[in-house]
């Protein structure tokens, strides 16, 4: 289920959080067994001098297929998205999107959740699903021995296909979530995160919490699930990634027996635009703590934005490059006002946030807001440095291999590249378009993009 502590955890180190919750937000791993795999992870890690080659083609119900072949591991990745994030929740129904990829393996196909555990577990295979704003993701890991492979895809797409939701799984599905809420209103990080995201987005679906509200959550039926898994999960709204020990004929064949079966259906309508914040405000919340937490920001870009690059390495220099950014030297190093500062943009289908991110003490909460501030609009007045921005550069593209390290991570690239119809090319071309990044477009982006008198600034905290 949707989990906010990662989200938190990947933005004090400073990295946007994965539009793919089935990589770690939210990821509900409903399957282990798989000590080989892992002892092939810790023996070989393959080296990555250039993008994968992607192979891409589209099944008669509309599904859209990315496939990279990767013979050094006897292994298959298989990952699923929808266009089913919790921008598709119903206002009143709000967590719907979630409890419908969640409960995906609580029975299928007259197979109950215990059925399904033990035979995911008895071919060694790992199952996962989960949510973000955009979209739901499932995926599988499963070795390539056709012996183990075989029955790991025919149930994966029983499981895809035919979900039973049964009523009483949906009862403790709700409870668990509902223990979370709980858990989230004595957490002020998850606190000043909600507020944020709704401060930031009004009435628009992005406001949500993905986990829904207690009196969505109270509200929504086995039959809420049926319809949302029907009206969702169907061939011209999914994109699937295959990654691994697979020719493109096998993997050809795969993807029509994961997901070639799925109605076609209706194409949904696009979600609405993110509407401009023209002025700047602030939100404090009172919190029994002795630290204040401190989001602010704006709607920031959308993913495919020309600006992306600019924006992306401008930010390593301003708060994305953990203790040598900007902030974490004016902030945390020269005036001791935090131990942690960081910002990143989000993007998402439109414009996700800008955010920026801190802790202070109470006493000195305006203080720290006050440097924040004066960080902010000086980077975008003035920019980089020369050398602030061959030190990013290099940065950036030095630790690019690692995030294709493993075909977990290649297959969470390639599904952002389908999802949102980014570039074939996207991976071959990220180098170059880094290394070709000036100082004079980081700061026109950054005057285009980042409006210091506009961000919305949430506290939470100063009730000591």
């Amino acid at each position: 289920m949707f989990d906010n502590t990662l989200v938190r955890a990947l933005a004090r180190l400073g990295s946007p959080p994965s539009p793919l919750t089935g990589e770690g937000v939210g990821m509900r791993v409903a399957h282990l067994g798989m000590w080989f795999l892992t002892l092939c992870l810790i023996t070989f890690i393959p080296q990555v001098e250039a993008g994968p080659k992607i192979q891409h083609w589209t099944l008669s119900n509309g599904a859209r297929v990315y496939f990279v072949e990767s013979r050094e591991l006897p292994m298959l990745q298989v990952r699923v998205v929808f266009d089913a994030g919790s921008s598709r929740d119903p206002v009143e129904k709000a967590g719907v999107a979630n409890l419908a990829a969640a409960m995906l393996d609580e029975g299928a196909d007259k197979l109950s959740a215990d059925d399904i555990a033990g035979r995911f577990e008895g071919v060694g295979a790992e199952f996962g699903a989960g949510v973000d704003r955009d979209m739901a993701s499932v995926s599988l890991r499963s070795l390539s021995d056709s012996a183990l492979l075989d029955p790991a895809l025919e149930l994966f797409a029983r499981v895809l296909s035919t979900p039973a939701y049964p009523a009483e799984n949906l009862e403790r599905q709700r409870a668990q979530a509902l223990v979370s809420l709980q858990k989230d209103a004595q957490s002020p990080g998850a606190i000043v995160e909600k507020a944020f995201y709704s401060e930031l987005y009004g009435q628009h679906p992005y406001a949500s919490n993905p986990l829904g509200n207690e009196k969505s959550l109270k509200a929504i039926t086995r039959d809420d699930l049926l319809v949302f898994h029907r009206r969702h999960y169907v061939g011209t709204n999914a994109w699937v990634v295959i990654v691994g020990d697979a020719s493109k004929r096998q993997a050809r064949n795969i993807a029509e027996r994961v997901i070639g079966k799925l109605p076609s259906g209706k194409t949904l309508k696009p979600i609405p635009p993110v509407h401009t914040l023209y002025s700047g405000r602030m939100k404090q919340i009172v919190f029994p703590a002795t630290q204040t937490h401190i989001y602010m920001g704006h709607p920031g870009v959308r993913r495919g934005d020309p600006d992306y690059f600019s924006l992306y390495v401008g930010n390593y220099i301003l708060g994305g490059g953990g203790l040598v950014s900007r902030l974490s030297a004016e902030v945390r190093e020269k005036h001791g006002l935090s131990y942690s500062v960081y910002s990143y943009f989000y993007p998402l289908r439109v414009p996700g946030p800008l955010l920026i991110g801190l802790q202070t003490k109470n006493s000195q909460r305006d203080q720290a807001l006050k440097m924040v501030r004066q960080v902010v609009s000086d980077f975008v007045a003035k920019g980089p440095t020369d050398k602030e921005l061959e030190a990013a550069k290099k940065h950036i593209t030095g630790s690019f291999p690692l995030r294709l390290d493993s075909n977990g991570k290649i297959a969470e690239n390639l599904a952002v590249i389908g999802f949102y119809g980014l570039p074939l090319t996207y991976l071959d071309d990220f180098i170059s378009r880094v290394e070709a990044v000036s100082v004079d477009q980081v700061r026109v982006a950054f005057r285009r993009h980042v409006h210091p008198d506009q961000m919305v600034t949430v506290t939470v905290g100063g009730g000591h």
